[in-house]
This record gives structure tokens, C-alpha cells and sequence, in this order.
């Protein structure tokens, strides 16, 4: 069940952010059907990666239970998952939040304060490693 759960929210997700593009397309008048695929082939390949990073914790775990190494990999199993989803619905968000401040120039500047603390807190994490 928690691999539907995780899905559903990738899928989610994906669809959000390509109808906020799509709405974003439409009110700055840049509307464009090869944008729509290449945006939706893109949405299509984060969908297949979450369903393959499912795919590996579930063979991960059977491996271990197969070896007797059962908490080993369900930890790997259970970390691989998590990040690909964590990095996904980060990339997500931030994208939807893009596309809305273009939508609602209204909402731009808060949108815009909250990504440039997002972006330098990345960079901050990519400096210390």
C-alpha cells in the first residue's frame, strides 16, 4: 500500500506542476505543444524512476530476507525510496511555485523569497559535502 501511496503522490504531483505550465503557457502567451510533450515525456520518466526506486526496496528487502540480512536491507531499501521521492517532490514543488508566480504576479514575491532561501539553503548543504 505504500508504494500506491507514493506513486499517487509522484503522480500527482507530476500532473500539478504540467497543468500549472500549461495555465502558465497560456497566460504569458507561450503556449506550446512541443513544451507539452517534452513536459509530459518528463513527467512520464519521474513516474517510471519512483516506480523503479519502489521496484529496488521491494527486491532489496527479499534479497535480505533471502541472505538473512533482513534489517540491512530494509534500511537500504527504505533509504533509496526515500530519497528519490524526497528529490522529486522538492523538484516538484518547486516547479508548481515557479509556474504560480508567473500565473499571479501577485504572488511572485513571496514565491520568489521562498525559493532563493530554498536554492541557497541547497547550496549551503552542497558546500558542506
Amino acid at each position: 500500500m505504500q508504494y500506491i501511496i507514493i506513486l499517487a503522490i509522484v503522480t500527482g504531483l507530476a500532473v500539478s506542476d504540467f497543468v500549472t505550465g500549461i495555465i502558465k503557457g497560456y497566460v504569458t502567451g507561450t503556449l506550446s505543444s512541443s513544451k507539452m510533450r517534452k513536459g509530459g515525456v518528463n513527467k512520464l520518466g519521474e513516474i517510471v524512476v519512483m516506480a523503479t526506486a519502489c521496484g529496488l526496496e521491494i527486491g532489496i528487502k527479499q534479497l535480505g530476507n533471502y541472505y538473512s540480512a533482513d534489517e540491512l536491507a530494509h534500511i537500504t531499501g527504505t533509504i533509496t525510496a526515500i530519497l528519490v521521492f524526497g528529490y522529486i517532490v522538492i523538484m516538484e514543488v518547486i516547479s508548481i511555485l515557479e509556474n504560480y508566480s508567473e500565473i499571479n504576479p501577485e504572488a511572485a514575491g513571496w514565491i520568489t523569497k521562498l525559493l532563493k532561501r530554498l536554492k541557497s539553503n541547497q547550496d549551503n548543504d552542497k558546500n558542506e559535502h
